[in-house]
């Protein structure tokens, strides 16, 4: 999960990109960037840590220009401490591209490996993202005719990353002396959406993860790009758009509406707001049917993304709903916190009880999702520490049960307290009287009521069903053992990596 912006504008477009990564900053606290385009010369500055951190007043007085990309990083492929791992990336040619990439790919091995003995192009990083920026920038090369670049050699280099990169990818580039440009993968799985600010002529346009980045900034939300298809914004402000692949399907990630995606955008025709507010609705009628010998004194959210599902359970339950937790919000997510025991100790210090909500009360905490427990556990101990009688816990999502592959930081199946464990069990292993989880048929339904042209989701983390097809048990056990540190199988490319220190940062 990473947060992607494209912006061509009338004016400097340095602050529009840095407030648009401020409002996606929940998309990937490990590292930011920003790459302006003066006419035919890029500007870039990134580094680790979150955008406040990485921008100051004379970096942003560098970043010239009135087109440019944006990102912000959540590692999920290559090294969380690898600083020549912010985004976005520079390739010198064919012309000068930046690249930003949200997703994941499942077969940068592969990519790699083509790229280096047949492509003649060097990959430094262990980053998926440099990889396709490398097989886009090799199938512009490959279809250019003589100097200049056409529509049809941009769309069908897109139509070419498309036939090679297997997995998700949603990505904003741009080439220098053309142009902005956008695609998304066959399947949709991570969000792409334009906007475009029509008060002004030539038209400004947008391209980002979430609406919300397009609503904040000024723009109008136009539309998602679809799976499969590539936008292309000139240096004349025109808009472009194809379908480069064959066979184009939507299966966005349900995951970005249980948790990933920020209450205030819309993706795909779905409002996130609204599905979670139906979530909790389901949830509810479950408890209802399957729990209705629990005495619930108080609904509490598990602050922030469970607070609309909670508050419809609460509703429909005919049970108040209080604030029972404090949330510090100058702690960082601890979901995206890289390591066990730093997530463990940030727990306490980003939430505290608010004593009187629990003292003597039968509880029902409601969260978007347990993913390792870590955090689930130790909320519930401080409900118990604050004087709840009983701790019952509910889930607006199912229980996650296997590794996701396309973007998400769910890599490890042993570090996933529902994989090999029954409902009974994870209860106890969290500590709570009772635990309520949301049945999938019944999520994909209230998501699906938003839009019924999607006909099938990626739930692969819920079903370890994985949307692309290409996921073997072999590659499951090669991103483990990658994430616990041990070697990958041997590659011919593994001594033709150099480290080199850029000072990218300063």
């Amino acid at each position: 999960m990473c947060g992607v912006i494209g912006v061509v504008a009338n004016t400097a477009v340095n602050q529009l990109l840095y407030d648009g990564l401020m409002v996606l900053q929940h998309r990937g606290q490990d590292a930011a960037g920003i790459v302006t385009a003066e006419e035919n010369r890029f500007h870039m500055h990134k580094a680790p840590g979150l955008a406040r951190d990485v921008f100051r007043t004379r970096d942003m007085r560098n970043l010239l220009g009135d087109m440019g990309v944006a990102h912000v990083r959540y590692p999920t492929a290559g090294s969380a401490s690898s600083s020549a791992e912010s985004q976005p990336f520079y390739v010198n040619s064919p012309y000068g591209i930046v690249l930003g990439h949200n997703g994941n790919l499942t077969n940068t091995h592969e990519l790699k490996e083509s790229l280096f003995r047949s492509d003649l192009r060097h990959v430094n990083t262990n980053s998926d993202s440099e990889v396709l920026l490398n097989v886009l920038a090799h199938e512009l090369h490959v279809r250019a005719s003589g100097q200049q670049l056409s529509l049809d050699t941009i769309f069908g280099a897109v139509a070419g990353v498309h036939a090679r990169c297997k997995g998700a990818y949603a990505v904003t580039a741009f080439i220098a002396g053309y142009g902005l440009l956008a695609f998304r993968d066959p399947h949709g799985i991570r969000p792409l959406v334009i906007g475009i600010n029509d008060q002004v002529t030539p038209h400004e346009y947008i391209v980002a993860s979430e609406s919300v980045a397009i609503d904040t900034l000024g723009f109008r939300l136009l539309r998602d790009v679809a799976p499969g298809e590539a936008v292309f914004i000139d240096y004349e402000r025109r808009l472009h758009s194809r379908q480069c692949s064959d066979n184009p399907v939507l299966n966005p990630c349900i995951f970005e509406y249980v948790y990933l995606a920020r209450p205030d955008s819309v993706m795909d025709g779905i409002s996130v707001y609204s599905t979670r507010l139906a979530m909790g609705v389901s949830l509810a009628e479950k408890i209802r049917r399957e729990f209705g010998h629990l005495q619930i004194d108080v609904v509490i959210p598990i602050p922030d993304t469970s607070r609309p599902s909670a508050l419809q359970l609460a509703n429909h339950l005919a049970v108040p709903y209080r604030e029972g937790f404090i949330k510090n919000r100058y702690i960082g997510r601890t979901f995206i916190m890289p390591g066990q025991a730093l997530r463990k100790k940030s727990v306490r210090q980003k939430l505290n009880a608010i004593a009187e909500e629990f003292k003597g009360k039968n509880v029902l905490l409601v969260d978007d999702s347990i993913v390792r427990g870590t955090t689930s556990r130790e909320i519930v101990q401080m409900a118990r520490d604050a004087g709840a009688e009983k701790v019952y816990f509910a889930s607006a999502s199912p229980p996650v049960r296997f590794c996701n592959v396309y973007g998400i930081d769910m890599p490890s199946r042993r570090e996933l307290i529902a994989n090999g464990r029954n409902d009974e069990e994870i209860a106890r292993e969290i500590g709570c009287d009772a635990l309520i989880y949301q049945d999938l048929d019944a999520m994909v339904e209230v998501v699906r009521a938003a839009n019924p042209a999607i006909r099938e989701f990626d739930t692969s983390c819920f079903n370890g069903c994985y949307i692309t097809g290409d996921i073997t048990p072999e590659y499951l056990d090669y991103v483990e053992a990658a994430r616990d540190g041990e070697s990958p199988p041997p590659s011919a490319l593994s001594t033709q990596q150099l480290d080199l220190n850029l000072a990218t940062g300063s």
